[in-house]
């Protein structure tokens, strides 16, 4: 009686608890900010350029198998954490086979990319440790700089310069730089090799989110670390997720062996969480294993993405010139963007629809994700779609 009375003081019943989430829904349709799901059945007729499934794996025979074989070998679940019972051999094997093809010491699978992102920063940064994070990153970073609890410097995207600046003025025993290897935007890729000096010149460590790299740049997809020659270097952290060009799920860090031993031991959203289930990693090692085999799968996605963005531009789009497989297009405002790709799906064209606050720089765009396996005359559709709908 004594909490209802002080419910009826405060002028909120149990119903009225939650009225602010209204008030926010409104204004959020009013500024065409409303995000919705959609879910979509097995055979969708639409062609799809909104995933990013860039190698086009995730319904390859070989990798489904692969999928359906560990479930049958382990089971549905993992059943427990990575340090109880969550690792299987076939993690093991993930790890191992992940490390060689993309030339880093060691690897530690986790349950996403974004789950990845907050192991690293959070194990590796804190009070005494200065960030340094492109203005551009992906948020799974930025949340992972907000609870690693130092002091995080915003600098400028792509700028090396920036980077050396906010170094030189830190006060901080440590300091890291964080960047994005391709951002997911614009698909542009940041200059690693400049950013390393930079780091280098400060005794500072750099950290890569290579989820948009990974099977698209370097040797035969080896990443964005292989394609600017400092993958495996004993400064260089790398992170990547199993869910695009190994159209799987999951995430994993990679770099020396001594800080994969200290992830885990530290980091907490490997210590505390359920290990990937074993289909996922199944799949992963069998898109892996394929890619290896077919090295040109890297090379074709890029190919497709140049292709795309070529055809947009040269129609008179606001196209990014992509440097991996992601093409952006902008957008007038908010409201035309969902038009626009809503006007895309109905011709038959799935495209993805970025909108703030995803975008960090506030302009709206379509976002179109290139696929290895698509011919010549899909990107040709594509390309028709995307303009006689704008």
């Amino acid at each position: 009686m004594v909490a209802d009375a002080q419910v009826g003081e405060a002028g909120a019943g149990p119903e009225r608890v939650f009225d602010w989430v209204d008030e926010v829904a409104a204004a959020r349709d009013a500024a065409g900010l409303t995000r919705r799901l959609r879910s979509r059945p097995v055979e969708d007729p639409v062609l799809d350029l909104a995933s990013n499934d860039y190698l086009g794996l995730t319904r390859h025979p070989a990798v489904t198998a692969a999928a359906a074989e560990a479930a049958l070998a382990w089971g549905g679940g993992a059943t427990g954490s990575r340090l109880v019972t969550g690792t299987t051999e076939a993690h093991t094997a993930l790890e191992r086979e992940l490390a060689e093809f993309c030339g880093y010491q060691a690897a530690l699978v986790f349950s996403s990319g974004y789950t990845a992102n907050l192991a690293v920063l959070t194990a590796l940064a804190g009070p005494d440790t200065l960030i340094v994070s492109d203005a551009h990153n992906h948020a799974s970073l930025i949340d992972g700089c907000r609870l690693a609890r130092g002091r995080v410097a915003r600098a400028a995207h792509c700028d090396p310069a920036s980077v050396r600046a906010a170094l030189a003025a830190r006060t901080e025993a440590r300091a890291l730089v964080v960047t994005d290897s391709v951002f997911s935007v614009d698909g542009n890729a940041a200059p690693l090799a400049a950013h390393l000096a930079a780091a280098r010149a400060h005794g500072a460590a750099l950290v890569v989110d290579d989820a948009h790299g990974l099977g698209v740049l370097g040797p035969g997809g080896a990443g964005a670390g292989a394609a600017a020659g400092i993958a495996g270097q004993p400064d260089v952290v790398a992170t990547a997720t199993l869910s695009k060009s190994l159209g799987s799920q999951g995430g994993v860090v990679l770099g020396p062996e001594r800080v994969i031993r200290h992830l885990v031991s530290a980091a907490r959203t490997f210590i505390f969480d359920t290990g990937l289930a074993p289909a996922a990693v199944g799949a992963a090692l069998g898109a892996l294993r394929l890619l290896r085999a077919e090295p040109g799968r890297a090379a074709d996605a890029l190919r497709v993405a140049r292709e795309l963005a070529d055809r947009l531009a040269e129609a008179g789009l606001d196209a990014s010139a992509p440097d991996g497989a992601v093409v952006s297009v902008r957008a007038d405002d908010p409201e035309h963007a969902v038009r626009w790709a809503a006007a895309c799906r109905d011709e038959g064209l799935a495209v993805g629809c970025f909108r703030p606050p995803s975008v960090p720089d506030g302009v709206p765009r379509l976002r179109l994700t290139a696929r290895a396996d698509l011919t010549a005359e899909q990107v040709a559709f594509a390309a028709g779609v995307v303009l006689k709908t704008r």
